[in-house]
């Protein structure tokens, strides 16, 4: 009859709270340096390509290259590992090993919300994995051609990020704040891993808007000096 005991009994979660309900928890197989490890390797090597790829026009500036890599990065990580938690309810009940269920096993220590299938996370991790990661790979494209909707959708892009992230922080802390299995966790995947999807799309945002204001004034001015004439 013992060995009979279920699942979840024989693998208690690590998450916070403890009674959260994981019935057929399966715990992390990899490890944290490997999951980190293949992330940070995969990202550094897409960067890589775009940066070399995008090396053949000296007309396109540094700053271009730099936003095709972001772009690039940040819209293969909506897709793909967000993409996933959307729409794999189930993740932390997978046996094999497989790495994008492991991720989300491994995330969840900083943010139990993912495991407990929070509606305010499912619905924004959702929202982005559709619209925002096509939208980011379309950015690459738009900047490597020089299209003339290039700021406003990196604007765009930019903004709906930044709305994100504040739904993420905020029903967070009107949650409690009480997620993290550690502060390491917390501060590591909770904070450091999400601050980086406030600070790139600021400076982007801020950017952007200088560029149309600046391109709107000229043409602007332009047809000013059409009609003095």
């Amino acid at each position: 009859m013992d060995g009979a005991a279920p699942a979840a009994a024989q693998h208690p979660h690590p998450y916070v709270p403890r009674d959260l309900n994981l019935p057929g928890y399966v715990p992390v197989l990899l490890s944290q340096s490997t999951i980190v490890g293949v992330y940070l390797g995969s990202s550094l090597l897409v960067a890589s390509l775009i940066w070399l790829l995008s090396g053949g026009s000296p007309r396109r500036s540094t700053v271009d290259r730099l936003l095709m890599c972001w772009w690039a990065f940040t819209g293969l990580t909506h897709m793909i590992l967000e993409g996933y938690f959307a729409f794999s309810p189930e993740f932390y009940k997978n046996p094999s090993g497989f790495y994008l269920a492991e991720v989300w096993k491994e995330y969840s220590k900083g943010d139990s919300r993912y495991a407990a299938r929070d509606s305010a996370v499912v619905s924004v991790e959702g929202l982005t994995a559709v619209f925002e990661g096509p939208a980011c790979i379309l950015a690459v494209y738009a900047i490597a051609t020089n299209k003339s909707y290039s700021y406003l959708l990196q604007f765009a892009i930019s903004l709906g990020q930044l709305y994100g992230t504040a739904v993420y922080f905020v029903t967070a802390v009107l949650e409690g704040d009480n997620f993290a299995t550690s502060q390491l966790h917390y501060y590591a995947y909770y904070v450091l891993a999400n601050s980086f999807w406030v600070l790139i799309p600021t400076i982007i945002s801020v950017r952007c808007w200088k560029k149309i204001c600046a391109a709107v004034k000229f043409q602007a001015q332009n047809q000013k000096k059409a009609k003095s004439r």
